[in-house]
């Protein structure tokens, strides 16, 4: 019988979220990592990934050739950094796959467009957040917004995580921002605040408001609160280990893998 495992590779390999994805599939039974990417100037370079992830000497090195890390692999699981994730997207736009799907973020208008386009010619997902729960959020806030008048409920999100944490207002915040802005049929663009100045100003009607907080070692906090004049309804999620992103990183993948060329998000995924 044919092995039916998913084969993976896995791209930031050294990371915490690619050391965890790496744990996570060495773990399961019906995955195998195949390979491991980390940049030229890593410490990491050539080390064990097995070792790497905690999980014991598994005989397979970390390589900086995309090549090597995902001859085997029918998907790559990127968790890079954006310049990185553009270069492999356009390798396998080149290539025709294997497919991608990438959790990381902070990627400017340019390099979007760059990863929309590549998704024409294989199966890629992004995902601002792989924890399965967040992709539910999500689509809860979007009901929500479609649902709560824009008049009548203010609508804010609030989010906190580790000081080391750079983009600000975080990729997932943003993510549930657009759902709720395209659930109500407007521009996330125009309506997105992300600076209040000390102003005499009142709220503008249907604005979607950002504050981000960094401090400690938080996981990730997320919440989405509509308010009106007499009741509020609040919609969250806390994350209390980072192995919740590696688990949805998999589940995402086996979704993904045998797709046809297309743009996937974790909506797919749960839906």
């Amino acid at each position: 019988m044919a092995d039916k495992k998913l084969k993976a590779c896995v791209t930031g390999v050294s990371g915490r979220l690619g050391r965890a994805i790496a744990a996570e599939l060495i773990r399961r039974g019906d995955t195998e990592l195949v390979g491991g990417m980390v940049s030229s100037d890593s410490a990491y370079l050539d080390a064990d990934i097995g070792d790497m992830a905690g999980a014991g000497y598994l005989g397979l090195t970390a390589c900086v050739a995309l090549e090597d890390a995902a001859k085997d692999a029918a998907v790559v699981i990127d968790a890079s950094a954006p310049h990185v994730t553009i270069a492999i997207a356009a390798r396998l736009a080149e290539t025709g796959g294997p497919a991608l799907a990438t959790g990381v973020t902070g990627f400017d208008g340019a390099q979007q467009a760059a990863l929309n386009a590549a998704s024409a010619k294989f199966a890629l997902l992004q995902a601002s957040n792989f924890s399965l729960g967040v992709a539910v959020v999500e689509r809860l806030i979007a009901e929500a917004a479609a649902r709560l008048p824009a008049e009548l409920f203010d609508l804010e999100i609030g989010e906190t995580h580790h000081k080391h944490k750079v983009d600000a207002p975080s990729g997932t915040a943003l993510t549930l921002g657009r759902a709720a802005a395209a659930a109500r049929g407007g521009d996330f663009d125009r309506l997105a605040l992300y600076e209040r100045p000390r102003t005499s100003e009142r709220r503008p009607i249907g604005a979607i408001g950002f504050t981000a907080v960094r401090g400690g070692g938080v996981v990730g906090e997320h919440a989405a609160r509509f308010l009106a004049d007499a009741e509020e309804i609040s919609v969250g999620h806390r994350a209390f280990d980072r192995v919740i992103f590696a688990r949805g990183a998999v589940e995402a993948a086996l979704w993904l893998k045998g797709k046809p060329a297309g743009y996937y998000t974790m909506q797919d995924v749960i839906g």
